[in-house]
């Protein structure tokens, strides 16, 4: 379907040009410095945490169920944090481990184990390629996604395939005819509640075939990021399947490993991080990770589960979380409608959850709209991100991230944006025509 622009006259297009080119002069005297290209927490939604930092005084007690936290020992984690770890990722404490601040060093650790020593006694996926004439093994990656995760398994020399996401999750009949027949493809990753960029939440049926699905791959795995399990927008939020049940029932509970952490609760980066896996796995997982850890921060443990000792205590703050986070979606939501509706020019998600909106533009059009918003004192994620290698071969994918500017700066970042993307439109119709 054609936008605003091509449907113009070529007189009206230049019209409509040399106007989009005195709004972007006048967006450009304001010399804004605004920046929405990582979904941080803002300023005062980690000043919510602030009150754990009083908890541990020198006169605190440190021990939690007999565990000395101020001591070596405990390497699995202490049994407060591991009840809470499998609260947030839908398994039995004994399924959880906890370990440090970082649930993307956790997943490139366990990758990396699969890689040098492999999983339920299958071959190393590192040895793959040399068994294989040199066939590379190989990760499903729905997209748009989380460029993190692509990092890791290209970083460990694996083969990034892409993958479509509907609005239920990824395309399973695409997954499914990949996985069935070809046992080079070792995992698939997943954000499956609001999905990072999207804010999707996998439906029960995607869940379900993932975990009962045909493949080839015997030792197949499902990553199972859930980081955004308790962020809702909304009292009444998505939901998301148990996939530990649905797995079991299947009959495989060995092909998820789910991950999840405090990072977006607490403290970005000082948090607590969390994996969930069958007791098979996790006593790989032990065995393999006690070589280098005796155990994770237990104080910091401790730290966190006397600030969200319950259920509603964690309830609770992720509401002073939503309370904060609504108005810039809405406000998100708002600009781009009475920016962009009926132009043909754009789409974007309208998620109830999460950090992000996934934004799409015109075809060829999300490196200029990212490169010229920079120009006009907005920096956002760069175009591409959100695909393996960064190549998003339509190019008119962006993340929006709204989460860390004040309403105010993220008003001005949204005008800079919807300008952008009509400046970026009329200039693919005017190319498309040869006008100058």
């Amino acid at each position: 379907m054609s936008n605003i622009y091509q449907q113009m006259t070529d007189d009206e297009l230049r019209v409509a040009r040399e106007r989009l080119s005195c709004q972007a002069d006048e967006m450009r005297a304001r010399h804004l410095a605004l920046d929405m290209a990582r979904g941080k927490p803002s300023p005062a939604q980690v000043d919510l945490s602030r009150p754990m930092l009083s908890i541990l005084g020198s006169d605190a007690d440190l021990f939690d169920e007999g565990i000395d936290c101020a001591n070596y020992g405990c390497f699995e984690g202490i049994p407060s944090a591991r009840a809470l770890g499998a609260e947030l990722l839908g398994c039995s404490a004994e399924q959880c481990l906890v370990l440090g601040s970082s649930s993307l060093l956790i997943e490139h650790d366990i990758l990396a184990m699969f890689w040098h020593c492999g999983t339920g006694g299958a071959e190393p996926w590192g040895s793959y390629s040399a068994a294989h004439d040199g066939v590379l093994p190989q990760v499903l990656c729905p997209v748009p996604g989380y460029d993190r995760h692509f990092g890791i398994s290209e970083n460990l020399g694996m083969l990034n395939i892409v993958v479509p996401m509907t609005e239920t999750g990824p395309d399973m009949d695409v997954v499914e005819r990949l996985v069935a027949t070809d046992d080079s493809i070792k995992a698939i990753w997943c954000v499956p509640k609001y999905s990072n960029p999207t804010g999707i939440t996998y439906s029960d049926e995607v869940v379900r075939r993932l975990v009962s699905m045909k493949t080839a791959a015997p030792d197949f795995k499902i990553l199972w990021d859930n980081a955004y399990c308790v962020h809702d927008l909304y009292d009444t939020g998505d939901e998301l399947a148990n996939i530990f049940e649905l797995a079991r029932a299947a009959g495989h509970e060995e092909r998820v490993v789910a991950f999840a952490s405090t990072s977006k609760i607490s403290f970005p980066g000082s948090g607590i991080a969390f994996v969930g896996a069958s007791h098979e796995l996790i006593a790989e997982f032990s065995a393999y990770m006690k070589a280098g850890l005796i155990s994770a921060d237990k104080l910091n443990q401790l730290r966190h589960t006397r600030f969200l000792p319950t259920s509603a205590a964690l309830r609770e703050h992720m509401a002073q979380h939503a309370a904060l986070l609504r108005p810039r979606f809405e406000l998100v939501e708002t600009m781009l409608s009475e920016g962009l509706s009926n132009t043909g020019l754009a789409t974007w998600t309208h998620p109830r959850g999460g950090y992000f909106v996934s934004f799409n533009g015109p075809v060829g059009s999300a490196r200029r709209i990212v490169a010229l918003a920079k120009e006009l004192g907005v920096t956002l994620t760069p175009a591409g991100a959100t695909f393996p290698a960064g190549q998003d071969f339509a190019d008119c994918n962006i993340r929006i991230a709204p989460s860390y500017p004040s309403l105010e700066d993220l008003r001005a970042a949204l005008e800079v944006l919807v300008l952008a993307t009509h400046v970026v439109g009329a200039e693919l119709a005017a190319q498309e025509r040869g006008i100058a």
